[in-house]
This record gives C-alpha cells, sequence and structure tokens, in this order.
C-alpha cells in the first residue's frame, strides 16, 4: 500500500491520518446524501399532493382545458373591447352635458312658467331650447349649437343655460336661478 501511495504522491503519509481523513470525507457526503433525500422526500409529498387523484393523462386534459379557457377569454375580450369602442364613438353624439334655467319672461305671471334648456353632446354640439310663456300662450324657439357657439344670438337665459351645460360660471350674468 505504501508503493501505491508513494506513487500518488503521499508516501510520507500516515495510513491512520489517510483513513482519518477518509472518515470524515464519508460522513460530509452521508450528511448531504440525508440533506438530498429529506428535499427529495419533500418534493414527492409535493407532487404527490400535486396529483392527488388524477393521472398524467388528466392532468394534461385539465392543463389543455385551461389553455383553451384562456385562448376563448382572449377572443372574447377582443370582442367586448371592439364593443365597448363602438358604445365610446356613439357615445359623442348623445347629450351629456345639460344646463337649464328657469325664469318669468314678462315679470306679470310669477311661478317662473318660461325656462330656456341646453342640450350638448361630448363635442359640444346641440341646441338650446327657449319656451316662453305669457298670458296669450307658450311659445318655443329652437337655436343651434356647434362646438359650444351659436350662429344666432341666445338670449340673457339661453347664455346661461348654455354656460351651465358648458360647465362655465353664470354668476357673471347676474342671474341666479332658484329652481
Amino acid at each position: 500500500m505504501s508503493d501505491f501511495l508513494s506513487a500518488i504522491g503521499l508516501g510520507g503519509l500516515d495510513l491512520g491520518v489517510l483513513c482519518l481523513i477518509l472518515l470524515l470525507l464519508i460522513l460530509v457526503l452521508l450528511a448531504f446524501l440525508v440533506i438530498l433525500w429529506k428535499r427529495v422526500r419533500n418534493l414527492t409529498a409535493r407532487c404527490d399532493r400535486f396529483l392527488r387523484g388524477k393521472s398524467g393523462a388528466s392532468l394534461e386534459q385539465d392543463i389543455d382545458r385551461i389553455y383553451e379557457d384562456n385562448i376563448n377569454l382572449k377572443r372574447a375580450m377582443k370582442a367586448e373591447q371592439s364593443y365597448i369602442d363602438d358604445l365610446y364613438y356613439r357615445l359623442e353624439t348623445v347629450f351629456q352635458k345639460v344646463g337649464i334655467i328657469k325664469y318669468d319672461a314678462f315679470h306679470q305671471m310669477g311661478g317662473k312658467l318660461s325656462y330656456a334648456l341646453a342640450l350638448l353632446d361630448q363635442n359640444n354640439n346641440g341646441f338650446v331650447l327657449n319656451s316662453v310663456h305669457s298670458v296669450d300662450g307658450c311659445y318655443t324657439y329652437v337655436k343651434q349649437v356647434k362646438r359650444g357657439k351659436s350662429d344666432v344670438d341666445l338670449g340673457k337665459e339661453e347664455q346661461i343655460a348654455l354656460n351651465r351645460a358648458l360647465g362655465l360660471s353664470d354668476e357673471a350674468d347676474g342671474e341666479e336661478d332658484n329652481t
């Protein structure tokens, strides 16, 4: 044995020391073996829990179903997004802004039976409706509004209704509505 140790360059090493080193190496390897065995046991338990009641084929079918569901959800989401985009496009032309003021047109009837109503869409297009009540009857006028402006001069109350629909303050017009 000493010829072998001499051949590999360890001829001066005591055989007892070599056995002690080998014994320590074996103990370290056994410790690693125990650690790896525990990890494999934990992994096996997790796999068993995951596959409980399932075979490999049924698990593959479940994954295929989940994949198909995901594809169907993506298709449905695209269709719904198209529908939502269409609704937003249509909503641009729906009356969204309203301004109204009630007033006494001739200061003779009381009760503020006359009113001006402004209806505007998202782009501030629409109309102002003015209904004037007097002792002789009721008269209604409509004035078109484009981009927040009317081509026809607006009366004081019509302008207040338009300003309210546009979200502007009507305090500058000096009229306070008590509706």
